[in-house]
């Protein structure tokens, strides 16, 4: 019994280690990013990339709710046009809009998350020329409080797997 309870004890210690390491060696400053080569041209690649509707039909996020419910302020396709989003407790609610368009380049947009959580957070796409074929490459930037700063391991997991997810997604339907 004793032995067990050090092992637990021994657990503890570490897990509070590495907590104070991760808030004060973590950076506040968290940016992902993923790229995929698309074998199809990059004007084909744009019309999934260069809109919100057009984001939407490989998105990964809203996928986890079938029940989902979005709506668009805007045609998606123009600095300030907007779409707001609400799930269940996997998605749930918040709005994404367009900041910037460089067209057939780059989309920029601001997520605001208000539930399960209220926070912002920056996402960029970015198309380019690759070979015969378009490489995209999708970006975000958020600032980490110290719970997401212990966090960090986990969110890239997550992000890895979304983005690929999404990229994966993205690449059938800009290759049909």
């Amino acid at each position: 019994m004793k032995t067990l309870l050090k092992i637990i004890g021994a657990i503890i210690v570490l897990i509070l280690i590495y907590a104070v390491i991760a808030v004060l060696a973590f950076s506040k400053d968290y940016h992902y990013e993923k790229s995929i080569v698309i074998n199809a041209p990059k004007e084909k690649v744009w019309t999934y990339v260069g809109s919100l509707k057009g984001y939407n039909q490989w998105d990964p996020f809203s996928k986890a709710d079938k029940n989902i419910v979005i709506t668009y302020s805007g045609d998606g396709d123009k600095v300030g046009d907007s779409y707001h989003w609400k799930g269940d407790k996997n998605v749930g609610e918040g709005e994404q809009a367009i900041t910037e368009i460089v067209p057939e380049q780059k989309m920029a947009t601001k997520l605001h998350f208000i539930a399960p959580f209220e926070g912002d957070m920056k996402a960029n796409f970015v198309v380019t020329p690759e070979g015969s074929g378009t490489k995209v490459t999708w970006m975000i930037d958020n600032e980490l409080n110290a719970m997401m700063k212990i966090m960090k391991p986990m969110m890239n997991s997550n992000m890895d797997k979304m983005f690929s997810q999404g990229l994966g997604d993205l690449k059938k339907l800009a290759e049909k």
